[in-house]
């Protein structure tokens, strides 16, 4: 799945575990398998690959799941054409 790679490390993709039920759905509607279940919690296992289209956020029964759509790898581009180094989110 390497060809899926976006910008390293500026996706705004975030997990609360307490929060996660576990019930799969994102590892269900992610276009990129992000997501695997580990120990009854999904975590985040290709974060790199993740393009932000919110999928796993909207189908997330607990709210357990947040990205802003499309903000990091917005973020990243600007930040490179700025001359910003290091994350960006």
């Amino acid at each position: 799945m390497t060809q899926f790679c976006y910008l390293e490390d500026v996706v705004t993709l975030a997990c609360n575990i307490d929060k996660c039920i576990g019930c799969g759905m994102c590892t269900l509607v992610c276009p990129h398998g992000v997501f695997t279940i580990k120990g009854k919690k999904a975590v985040i296992s290709a974060r790199n690959y993740c393009m932000e289209c919110g999928a796993c956020m909207r189908n997330c029964p607990v709210s357990a799941i947040s990205v802003e759509a499309g903000e990091g790898c917005v973020r990243g581009v600007i930040n490179e054409l700025l001359g910003i180094k290091g994350p960006c989110c």
